[in-house]
């Protein structure tokens, strides 16, 4: 049964950070690219990074520069280095396959305010 468990969210002001954690069970996920999404409430869910298990690592524009995706597959995990965040990056963020399975964690709320 596979199951993804994000943490790491919180309140913070504009020009904080938060460094996010994911771990994912049931199997090993190294052939598999990963991604983080995120979702706000009246918009679909978007994908937000995603890391391959070698090879180019894409960002959406908005978040390129500020926020590192990394992965560790002996612990089955992925990481998300939030920088230098705005308003904008409010959400619940979570983590999946990028070809997403239907084991939807509960995400981890990341609210960015002054």
């Amino acid at each position: 049964q596979v199951e993804f468990v994000e943490s790491g969210g919180g309140l913070v002001k504009p020009g904080g950070s938060l460094r996010l954690s994911c771990a994912a069970s049931g199997r090993a996920f190294n052939a598999d690219t990963l991604a983080w999404y995120r979702q706000t409430p009246g918009k679909q869910r978007e994908w937000v990074a995603r890391v391959p298990p070698s090879g180019r690592i894409y960002y959406i524009p908005s978040v390129k520069g500020r926020f590192t995706v990394s992965r560790e597959d002996a612990k089955n995990a992925v990481f998300l280095q939030m920088d230098n965040l705005t308003p904008d990056d409010t959400g619940t963020y979570f983590c999946n396959t990028w070809a997403p399975t239907n084991s939807w964690g509960q995400g981890t709320q990341v609210v960015v305010s002054s």
